[in-house]
């Protein structure tokens, strides 16, 4: 029986996209984006206006959305987005399902980037994934023996707030010395200034306004301080990605996110640090540490995988 088509959303941090896709392709029939932060209206408002916008009048099948955690999986419930401070126990799932009268799956956008990478990019062939993506926070899926791991509460795979040092730097959840605090965007950054701040020098010194792109590009250029930085976030995703091959033994690393378009000095650290730390040379056997092939697509496509499943039995 034929499908009507199914609208997926992906809710980051800056911007909130929707595309409707028809059963046949993964090829968006229409997509639109949203700001995520706005004062003329709530998001959920917003986000529903989007909706309407992309489903063209058309009857749904069913809504999909990749949405910030952590959250409850199985009742679509937001628990706590640290971005979109007013979704607080919010029941986004069932909120869009009053609205639009269809059946609404919400996961991590990070467990759906990760089924995504696993049926359709990087991770094809594979049946034990292991998805960081790193940009403002870090985030993380995982796929084992061929299933989307989300443990007993949902909440599984949060390796981006895996504890590294526990007297680190502040993390964006509060907390001390998570990875986040070391290897996202916003550390990278923020390490870069603190260094400038205690008199370094760098092609950056001058600028009002240091952000990961700004380290990456100058790192490019020749910047030492900004190639170090990048070296150290390499680093400590490198122990992160090294803790998580002994816990699951991984035949793919995929990496995904804004802050691995910084190129290859990252990546090259990234790979010399999980080779420094892993307990056996066993764990490096076969074993690919890689980009992600769909880019900014992959929530959308997790978001459409997920709703075209009919739910987590994937």
């Amino acid at each position: 029986m034929r499908m009507r088509p199914i609208i997926a959303v992906d809710i980051g941090g800056t911007h909130v996209r929707a595309a409707l896709y028809s059963e046949a392709t993964d090829t968006p029939m229409s997509r639109a984006e949203i700001a995520t932060h706005s004062q003329d209206a709530d998001l959920f408002s917003r986000l529903c206006d989007l909706i309407e916008q992309v489903r063209v009048e058309r009857a749904l099948e069913s809504i999909g959305v990749a949405a910030p955690g952590p959250l409850d999986p199985r009742s679509g419930t937001i628990l706590r987005a640290p971005n979109i401070q007013e979704w607080i126990e919010f029941p986004l799932g069932s909120r869009l399902t009053e609205r639009f009268g269809v059946s609404t799956y919400v996961d991590n956008d990070a467990n759906l980037a990760a089924l995504a990478e696993w049926r359709l990019g990087a991770g094809r062939g594979h049946s034990d994934v292991l998805y960081l993506t790193v940009g403002t926070g870090v985030g993380g899926g995982l796929i084992l023996n061929g299933q989307l791991i989300h443990g007993s509460h949902g909440l599984a795979a949060e390796f981006g707030h895996m504890l590294i040092d526990p007297a680190g730097p502040q993390c964006s959840c509060g907390k001390h010395g998570h990875l986040e605090s070391y290897a996202s965007g916003t550390a990278i950054a923020a390490h870069v200034r603190r260094l400038l701040e205690e008199g370094a020098t760098s092609s950056l010194q001058d600028m009002q306004e240091i952000t990961s792109s700004a380290v990456a590009e100058a790192a490019q250029e020749g910047d030492e301080l900004s190639r170090r930085a990048l070296e150290r976030a390499g680093h400590y995703l490198g122990i992160a990605i090294s803790n998580c091959c002994m816990s699951f033994d991984p035949s793919v690393v995929i990496l995904g996110g804004g802050v691995l378009g910084s190129g290859e000095i990252l990546l090259q650290s990234i790979r010399r640090s999980v080779v420094a730390h892993v307990l056996h040379p066993r764990y490096l056997e076969g074993l690919e540490i890689t980009r992600g092939t769909l880019g900014d697509d992959a929530g959308l496509l997790g978001a459409l995988l997920l709703a075209r499943a009919g739910g987590h039995d994937m």
